[in-house]
Order: C-alpha cells, then structure tokens, then sequence
C-alpha cells in the first residue's frame, strides 16, 4: 500500500480520487491548498502526490518546483492533474518536475496506470488492488 497525497481544491475531483485511491489499497492524505499540501509532503513524506495545476493559493507548477528543490521532497514522485489541459501545459509541468500528467476527467485506467508505474518505483502495489505477486 502507498500513501498519496492528493492536492486539489475541487470537493468533487478530491472525492473521485480518494475513492479510486482508496478502493486499490492506497492511503490518501488530503490538502486543498498548495502551501498545505507542500508542508504535508514535508512532514508525512508520501509516496506519491497528485498535483492539481489550478490551485487558489499558488498553481501546482510552482508548487512542483518548491517541492523538487527541497532535499526533503525532492525524490517524491508528483503527478499532475489538470481540467484545463492547454497546449504546453504537460510540457511546463514536466519540466518543473512532475513524473506525468494526467487531464481530467479522469480516466480511470489512464489513472490506475499512471499511478501503479508511479508507486512501483516506490515498492507500493499494483493500483489495481491485487497486492502484486
């Protein structure tokens, strides 16, 4: 099992996600904010974040750099999550740091996929929920 932290201002895209999450085995830790996310990363250092871009205190982008230049976050795995999928948003996200990029809505097993390779690198299970083998 991996903990995830999920960083999203969105009730509906934070309970989708924790349900998905959840229902495979993970444990979530939950922020709504970037500043609160990155200070949960700090002190609970989760396996993996999913990092919405547009966040009300600061965008996710800006949030990925401030994680990957802390030597205590830094080796933290992040995934994007973004609704407003723009032309060269993947690229800047990918570039400040982040492992992927996922758009949403989320599909289901583009998510299951991109978030069992992210938590196999880090030895958690496959995001199916079957535990590995």
């Amino acid at each position: 099992m991996a903990r995830i932290l999920i960083i999203d201002d969105s009730p509906t895209g934070m309970m989708l996600a924790v349900f998905v999450l959840e229902k495979a085995g993970h444990a979530t830790l939950q922020a709504e904010r970037a500043a609160q996310g990155i200070e949960i990363a700090r002190r609970e250092q989760p396996d993996l974040i999913l990092m919405d871009i547009q966040l009300p205190d600061m965008d996710g982008i800006e949030a990925t750099r401030i994680l990957k230049a802390d030597p205590a976050t830094r080796d933290i795995p992040v995934i994007a999550l973004s609704a407003y999928a723009m032309k060269g948003d993947e690229e800047k996200i990918l570039i400040a740091g982040a492992a992927g990029y996922i758009t949403k809505p989320i599909r289901y097993k583009d998510f299951q996929a991109q978030v069992a390779a992210a938590t196999a690198r880090c030895g958690g299970p496959p995001a199916d929920g079957t535990g590995g083998g």
